[in-house]
């Protein structure tokens, strides 16, 4: 079942970050996936606001789980740490 690959980003080093965002396009679009959202208008309602916020499509979760923990993801990831507050998480889309 295809998957969502759901980040909540607040940026604290835009340098370093956009480095992260040049690198990580290409691994998660190696990994089958799509991004859905980046960085759009949202309404936060409930919970931590983070300005950016990202949502990719995935195959599945096993593939979304794949290519985090690429070597292409995780030299993309060096960047943002330090960089930036997030949360991350994959959830399976069910019917």
């Amino acid at each position: 079942m295809p998957a969502l690959w759901i980040a909540h980003v607040t940026v604290t080093d835009p340098e370093a970050y956009g480095k992260y965002a040049e690198l990580a396009g290409p691994a998660i679009a190696a990994h089958g996936g799509q991004f859905i959202a980046r960085a759009g208008r949202y309404v936060q309602l409930e919970g931590k606001e983070r300005p950016r916020n990202v949502v990719a499509r995935f195959p599945s979760v096993e593939a979304a789980v794949e290519c985090y923990n690429s070597d292409a993801y995780q030299a993309a990831l060096n960047h943002a740490r330090g960089a930036s507050e997030r949360e991350l998480m994959v959830v399976e889309i069910t019917d």
